[in-house]
Protein backbone atom coordinates (compact mmCIF):
# COMPACT_ATOMS: atom_id res chain seq x y z
CA UNK A 1 0.00 0.00 0.00
CA UNK A 2 1.26 3.55 -1.06
CA UNK A 3 0.95 6.01 1.92
CA UNK A 4 1.30 9.77 1.58
CA UNK A 5 3.10 11.18 -1.24
CA UNK A 6 5.15 14.78 -1.79
CA UNK A 7 5.92 16.69 -4.52
CA UNK A 8 9.74 17.94 -4.95
CA UNK A 9 11.52 19.78 -7.35
CA UNK A 10 14.70 20.35 -8.49
CA UNK A 11 16.77 23.78 -8.17
CA UNK A 12 19.61 25.36 -9.99
CA UNK A 13 22.29 22.99 -11.81
CA UNK A 14 19.61 20.59 -12.61
CA UNK A 15 20.10 22.13 -16.26
CA UNK A 16 20.78 20.10 -19.37
CA UNK A 17 20.60 20.85 -23.35
CA UNK A 18 17.38 19.05 -24.55
CA UNK A 19 15.23 18.84 -21.10
CA UNK A 20 11.66 19.24 -22.01
CA UNK A 21 11.47 18.52 -25.46
CA UNK A 22 9.65 15.47 -25.26
CA UNK A 23 7.34 17.16 -22.80
CA UNK A 24 6.45 19.30 -25.56
CA UNK A 25 6.05 16.63 -28.41
CA UNK A 26 3.83 14.65 -26.76
CA UNK A 27 1.74 16.71 -24.45
CA UNK A 28 -0.46 19.23 -24.90
CA UNK A 29 -0.45 20.08 -21.25
CA UNK A 30 3.68 20.38 -21.39
CA UNK A 31 3.11 22.26 -24.64
CA UNK A 32 1.27 25.14 -23.52
CA UNK A 33 3.11 25.72 -20.52
CA UNK A 34 6.45 26.21 -22.70
CA UNK A 35 4.17 28.57 -24.87
CA UNK A 36 2.68 30.93 -22.49
CA UNK A 37 6.47 30.76 -21.06
CA UNK A 38 7.51 31.88 -24.25
CA UNK A 39 4.79 34.41 -24.44
CA UNK A 40 5.47 35.83 -21.03
CA UNK A 41 9.05 35.96 -21.19
CA UNK A 42 9.09 38.08 -24.20
CA UNK A 43 11.64 35.23 -26.03
CA UNK A 44 12.16 31.41 -26.04
CA UNK A 45 12.87 29.85 -23.32
CA UNK A 46 11.44 26.73 -24.81
CA UNK A 47 14.47 26.73 -27.65
CA UNK A 48 16.96 27.17 -25.01
CA UNK A 49 15.65 24.10 -23.21
CA UNK A 50 15.59 22.12 -25.79
CA UNK A 51 18.72 23.25 -28.07
CA UNK A 52 20.70 25.24 -25.81
CA UNK A 53 23.62 26.35 -26.14
CA UNK A 54 24.95 25.19 -22.93
CA UNK A 55 26.93 27.93 -21.97
CA UNK A 56 23.86 30.31 -22.07
CA UNK A 57 21.99 27.40 -20.69
CA UNK A 58 24.10 27.19 -17.58
CA UNK A 59 23.63 31.11 -16.57
CA UNK A 60 21.55 32.25 -13.55
CA UNK A 61 18.92 34.18 -15.40
CA UNK A 62 18.10 32.13 -17.39
CA UNK A 63 19.10 28.14 -16.52
CA UNK A 64 16.60 29.12 -13.16
CA UNK A 65 13.41 30.01 -15.66
CA UNK A 66 14.28 26.84 -17.55
CA UNK A 67 14.25 24.81 -15.02
CA UNK A 68 11.28 26.25 -13.81
CA UNK A 69 9.27 25.94 -16.84
CA UNK A 70 10.36 22.51 -17.49
CA UNK A 71 8.75 21.25 -14.21
CA UNK A 72 5.82 22.77 -14.35
CA UNK A 73 5.28 21.43 -17.88
CA UNK A 74 6.14 17.63 -16.27
CA UNK A 75 4.24 18.98 -13.64
CA UNK A 76 0.73 19.52 -16.38
CA UNK A 77 1.86 16.45 -18.44
CA UNK A 78 1.28 14.04 -14.81
CA UNK A 79 -1.57 15.45 -14.31
CA UNK A 80 -2.97 15.04 -17.60
CA UNK A 81 -1.93 11.78 -18.05
CA UNK A 82 -4.19 11.15 -14.83
CA UNK A 83 -6.98 12.70 -15.49
CA UNK A 84 -6.71 10.54 -19.20
CA UNK A 85 -6.93 7.66 -16.93
CA UNK A 86 -9.99 8.49 -15.27
CA UNK A 87 -8.46 9.66 -12.13
CA UNK A 88 -9.34 13.17 -10.44
CA UNK A 89 -6.76 16.57 -9.94
CA UNK A 90 -5.37 15.22 -6.61
CA UNK A 91 -2.61 17.39 -4.43
CA UNK A 92 -0.17 15.62 -2.55
CA UNK A 93 0.02 15.87 1.08
CA UNK A 94 3.10 17.92 0.61
CA UNK A 95 4.99 19.89 -1.30
CA UNK A 96 8.71 21.60 -1.26
CA UNK A 97 11.16 22.66 -4.04
CA UNK A 98 15.07 23.10 -3.34
CA UNK A 99 16.15 26.77 -3.32
CA UNK A 100 15.28 27.61 -7.12
CA UNK A 101 12.44 24.40 -6.85
CA UNK A 102 10.69 26.16 -4.20
CA UNK A 103 8.74 28.72 -6.88
CA UNK A 104 7.64 25.81 -8.67
CA UNK A 105 6.49 23.83 -5.13
CA UNK A 106 4.41 27.45 -4.71
CA UNK A 107 3.33 27.22 -8.78
CA UNK A 108 1.88 23.82 -7.58
CA UNK A 109 0.51 24.77 -4.70
CA UNK A 110 -1.32 27.32 -6.17
CA UNK A 111 -0.09 29.84 -3.83
CA UNK A 112 1.78 31.91 -7.45
CA UNK A 113 0.14 31.63 -10.90
CA UNK A 114 1.86 29.92 -13.81
CA UNK A 115 2.94 33.62 -14.82
CA UNK A 116 3.77 35.58 -11.63
CA UNK A 117 6.07 32.90 -10.38
CA UNK A 118 7.59 33.18 -14.01
CA UNK A 119 8.09 36.52 -13.20
CA UNK A 120 9.27 35.87 -9.99
CA UNK A 121 12.20 33.31 -10.97
CA UNK A 122 13.26 35.65 -13.78
CA UNK A 123 13.41 38.95 -11.04
CA UNK A 124 15.78 36.37 -8.90
CA UNK A 125 18.33 35.31 -10.99
CA UNK A 126 19.02 38.75 -12.33
CA UNK A 127 18.94 40.06 -9.03
CA UNK A 128 20.91 37.31 -8.00
CA UNK A 129 23.90 37.97 -10.90
CA UNK A 130 24.01 41.73 -9.92
CA UNK A 131 24.48 40.47 -6.63
CA UNK A 132 27.55 38.32 -7.57
CA UNK A 133 28.86 41.11 -9.65
CA UNK A 134 28.57 44.00 -6.39
CA UNK A 135 29.97 40.95 -4.16
CA UNK A 136 32.00 38.36 -6.11
CA UNK A 137 31.55 34.93 -4.27
CA UNK A 138 31.56 31.48 -4.56
CA UNK A 139 29.83 28.05 -3.24
CA UNK A 140 31.28 24.79 -2.80
CA UNK A 141 30.59 21.51 -1.61
CA UNK A 142 31.91 20.02 1.57
CA UNK A 143 32.20 16.20 1.59
CA UNK A 144 32.67 14.07 4.69
CA UNK A 145 32.86 16.75 7.58
CA UNK A 146 29.45 17.10 10.03
CA UNK A 147 27.91 20.26 10.43
CA UNK A 148 29.43 21.38 13.55
CA UNK A 149 32.76 21.24 12.60
CA UNK A 150 32.06 23.26 9.24
CA UNK A 151 30.05 25.58 11.28
CA UNK A 152 33.25 26.29 13.12
CA UNK A 153 35.38 26.88 10.59
CA UNK A 154 32.68 29.39 8.69
CA UNK A 155 32.96 31.59 11.99
CA UNK A 156 36.52 31.39 12.06
CA UNK A 157 37.02 32.22 7.88
CA UNK A 158 33.84 34.70 7.47
CA UNK A 159 32.46 32.25 5.21
CA UNK A 160 28.24 30.92 5.77
CA UNK A 161 26.66 27.36 5.39
CA UNK A 162 24.14 27.69 2.13
CA UNK A 163 22.72 24.46 2.04
CA UNK A 164 22.07 21.30 3.89
CA UNK A 165 21.63 18.85 1.74
CA UNK A 166 22.12 15.48 3.18
CA UNK A 167 24.14 13.63 5.76
CA UNK A 168 27.86 14.15 4.88
CA UNK A 169 27.44 17.52 2.42
CA UNK A 170 27.36 20.84 3.41
CA UNK A 171 27.07 23.66 0.76
CA UNK A 172 29.06 26.89 1.63
CA UNK A 173 29.11 30.41 1.03
CA UNK A 174 31.15 33.32 0.90
CA UNK A 175 33.35 36.10 -0.87
CA UNK A 176 35.46 34.20 -3.18
CA UNK A 177 39.13 34.95 -0.91
CA UNK A 178 37.71 34.06 2.20
CA UNK A 179 36.61 30.73 0.51
CA UNK A 180 39.70 29.95 -0.72
CA UNK A 181 40.90 30.49 2.71
CA UNK A 182 38.30 28.47 4.18
CA UNK A 183 39.04 25.31 1.64
CA UNK A 184 42.55 25.01 3.03
CA UNK A 185 40.88 25.03 7.28
CA UNK A 186 38.26 22.57 6.03
CA UNK A 187 40.43 20.23 4.26
CA UNK A 188 43.30 20.46 7.40
CA UNK A 189 40.08 19.43 9.74
CA UNK A 190 39.26 16.51 7.66
CA UNK A 191 36.95 16.96 4.96
CA UNK A 192 37.43 14.01 2.27
CA UNK A 193 36.34 16.53 -0.58
CA UNK A 194 35.91 20.41 -0.69
CA UNK A 195 34.37 20.94 -4.73
CA UNK A 196 33.83 24.56 -5.63
CA UNK A 197 30.42 24.60 -7.95
CA UNK A 198 29.80 25.97 -10.96
CA UNK A 199 27.47 28.76 -10.10
CA UNK A 200 28.20 32.62 -10.47
CA UNK A 201 28.19 33.85 -7.01
CA UNK A 202 28.01 33.29 -3.27
CA UNK A 203 24.05 32.40 -3.22
CA UNK A 204 22.22 31.89 -0.15
CA UNK A 205 24.45 34.03 2.04
CA UNK A 206 24.42 37.75 3.67
CA UNK A 207 25.78 38.81 0.64
CA UNK A 208 22.95 38.88 -1.10
CA UNK A 209 20.93 40.39 0.99
CA UNK A 210 20.63 43.41 -1.20
CA UNK A 211 18.92 41.43 -3.60
CA UNK A 212 16.36 40.39 -1.30
CA UNK A 213 15.47 43.35 -0.65
CA UNK A 214 15.05 44.44 -4.44
CA UNK A 215 12.99 40.53 -4.79
CA UNK A 216 10.37 41.86 -1.87
CA UNK A 217 9.69 44.84 -4.15
CA UNK A 218 8.99 42.02 -7.12
CA UNK A 219 6.76 40.33 -4.81
CA UNK A 220 4.71 43.29 -3.99
CA UNK A 221 3.16 43.24 -7.71
CA UNK A 222 2.27 39.59 -7.49
CA UNK A 223 -0.69 37.74 -5.81
CA UNK A 224 -0.18 35.14 -3.01
CA UNK A 225 -2.76 32.94 -2.11
CA UNK A 226 -3.07 30.18 0.67
CA UNK A 227 -1.44 26.94 -0.42
CA UNK A 228 -3.74 24.50 -1.44
CA UNK A 229 -1.33 21.78 0.26
CA UNK A 230 1.10 21.69 3.22
CA UNK A 231 4.36 23.65 1.22
CA UNK A 232 7.63 23.14 3.06
CA UNK A 233 9.58 26.46 3.37
CA UNK A 234 13.43 25.75 2.64
CA UNK A 235 14.29 28.21 5.53
CA UNK A 236 12.17 27.01 8.38
CA UNK A 237 11.60 23.21 7.06
CA UNK A 238 8.12 23.36 8.53
CA UNK A 239 4.72 24.16 6.72
CA UNK A 240 4.16 27.49 6.21
CA UNK A 241 1.10 28.92 8.62
CA UNK A 242 0.16 31.04 5.49
CA UNK A 243 0.53 33.57 2.25
CA UNK A 244 1.95 36.18 4.17
CA UNK A 245 4.84 33.80 6.12
CA UNK A 246 5.35 32.22 2.41
CA UNK A 247 6.18 35.70 1.24
CA UNK A 248 8.42 36.59 4.25
CA UNK A 249 10.19 33.46 3.86
CA UNK A 250 10.82 33.44 0.48
CA UNK A 251 12.70 36.93 0.84
CA UNK A 252 14.72 35.40 3.97
CA UNK A 253 15.18 32.10 1.26
CA UNK A 254 17.53 34.78 -0.81
CA UNK A 255 20.30 34.61 2.17
CA UNK A 256 19.11 31.81 4.40
CA UNK A 257 20.49 28.29 4.64
CA UNK A 258 18.52 25.94 2.12
CA UNK A 259 17.27 23.08 5.31
CA UNK A 260 16.44 20.37 2.79
CA UNK A 261 17.83 17.07 4.97
CA UNK A 262 15.95 18.16 7.48
CA UNK A 263 12.51 18.95 5.07
CA UNK A 264 12.82 15.65 3.75
CA UNK A 265 13.25 14.14 7.27
CA UNK A 266 9.90 16.12 8.41
CA UNK A 267 7.62 15.18 5.56
CA UNK A 268 9.06 11.41 5.86
CA UNK A 269 8.21 11.43 9.56
CA UNK A 270 4.71 13.11 8.93
CA UNK A 271 4.07 10.14 6.70
CA UNK A 272 5.02 10.68 3.10
CA UNK A 273 6.90 7.41 1.99
CA UNK A 274 6.97 7.94 -2.12
CA UNK A 275 8.66 11.55 -3.33
CA UNK A 276 7.76 12.60 -6.97
CA UNK A 277 10.77 14.10 -8.13
CA UNK A 278 9.14 16.69 -10.48
CA UNK A 279 11.56 18.23 -13.06
CA UNK A 280 14.94 17.77 -15.32
CA UNK A 281 17.58 15.14 -14.05
CA UNK A 282 17.68 13.63 -10.99
CA UNK A 283 19.71 15.39 -9.16
CA UNK A 284 16.81 14.75 -5.85
CA UNK A 285 17.12 11.16 -5.83
CA UNK A 286 20.33 11.19 -5.02
CA UNK A 287 20.01 13.18 -2.47
CA UNK A 288 17.35 11.55 -0.72
CA UNK A 289 18.63 8.07 -1.05
CA UNK A 290 21.56 9.42 1.25
CA UNK A 291 18.69 10.90 3.49
CA UNK A 292 16.81 7.71 3.88
CA UNK A 293 17.46 5.04 1.70
CA UNK A 294 14.07 3.26 2.74
CA UNK A 295 12.22 6.40 0.54
CA UNK A 296 10.80 6.16 -2.16
CA UNK A 297 11.40 8.61 -4.98
CA UNK A 298 10.07 8.38 -8.93
CA UNK A 299 11.25 10.93 -11.23
CA UNK A 300 8.92 12.77 -14.12
CA UNK A 301 11.20 14.39 -16.05
CA UNK A 302 10.62 13.30 -19.28
CA UNK A 303 7.27 11.87 -21.09
CA UNK A 304 7.40 8.27 -20.40
CA UNK A 305 7.96 8.48 -17.10
CA UNK A 306 4.86 10.68 -16.52
CA UNK A 307 2.99 7.83 -17.97
CA UNK A 308 4.88 4.88 -15.81
CA UNK A 309 4.01 7.28 -12.94
CA UNK A 310 0.76 7.96 -13.33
Amino acid sequence: MVGMAAHIFPGQGAQYVGMGKDLYENSAAAKGIFDRADKSLGFSISALCFNGPEDKLKRTDICQLAIFTTSIAALEAFTAVEEGRGAARQLPGFVAGLSLGEYTALAAAGVLCFEDALSLVQARGRLMDKAAEAHPGKMAAIIGLDKDRVEDICGKTGIEIANLNCPGQVVVSGRARQMEEAKAELEKAGASKVVFLEVSGAFHSSLMKEASVDLARHMDKCKFSEPKTRFISNVTAKPAAGAEEIRQNLVKQMYSPVLWEESVRFMAKEGVSRFYEIGPNRVLKGILRKIDPSLEVVNIGKYMEAGNAA
